[in-house]
């Protein structure tokens, strides 16, 4: 069986593949090792292997592994849906939040944010809707343009792009559409704000290859770098 280093190898071997096929540098696309459902002994051995960056689903499962990781410096991602009731939790779990999709969400947390004194402001992302799938969360692309401007106006949050959990398809080319899409919308909001948000945080372990090549700047992997998910503690 590979190990998760093996994984990992892999991994980037595929990325820089891909971003030579798209005329990109490898260096300019972040690997988030998607650790839900995973034992913090595992989110370890990514590390020891080379891995910095980590994303979890839910803030209660990440406060029930934080302890047993809170000597790595790692950068870990909030990336499922946040409830408002745990805003203020996760500002102090994570280091950035990668799915805001809501005003009154954004203003607890950056009021959460203010309260822990940190000297940099916390960095999120804002999820945009794409597919119509009702099971998931995010901002419709009409709604975008008003949430961006009202969270550049919060002193302790930054801005810094977007992301997108697109209907999962076999075949990666009919995902390929909802990461143009993406792209397209940031770009367009890039010019409207008149500053650059220049992350893309789109693809996963059986698409990631296509979101790339639609410029995808940070890609979300779990299944191809842990393997087949654990059962939820």
């Amino acid at each position: 069986m590979p190990t998760i280093a093996d994984n990992l190898r892999l991994l980037h071997e595929r990325i820089a593949a891909a971003a030579q096929r798209a005329g990109r540098p490898a260096e300019g696309i972040t690997l988030i090792g998607v650790s839900k459902t995973h034992a913090a002994e595992k989110i370890r051995e990514a590390f020891q292997a080379g891995l910095r960056q980590f994303g979890e689903n839910r803030v209660q499962e990440w406060e029930g592994k934080r302890a047993a990781l809170a000597d790595l410096p790692a950068t870990w991602h909030l990336i499922g849906h946040l409830q408002s009731n745990k805003a203020v939790r996760a500002a102090n779990a994570f280091t950035s939040i990668d799915a805001l999709d809501d005003w009154a969400l954004a203003q607890r947390v950056d009021r959460a944010a203010a309260e822990k004194s940190a000297p940099e402001p916390m960095r999120v992302l804002i999820e945009v809707h794409l597919g119509g799938e009702a099971t998931k969360s995010g901002v419709a692309e009409g709604e975008l343009p008003a949430l961006a401007e009202k969270i550049l106006s919060l002193e302790k949050l930054r801005l810094a792009g977007l992301m997108c959990i697109p209907p999962f398809l076999e075949d990666p080319e009919e995902v390929r559409p909802y990461f143009a899409r993406l792209r397209q919308l940031r770009d367009t909001l890039e010019t409207r704000l008149g500053r650059r948000l220049p992350v893309l945080s789109m693809g996963m372990s059986h698409d990631f290859e296509a979101a790339i090549q639609e410029g995808a700047t940070e890609v979300r992997v779990g299944t191809a770098l842990f393997g087949t998910r654990s059962s939820p503690q």
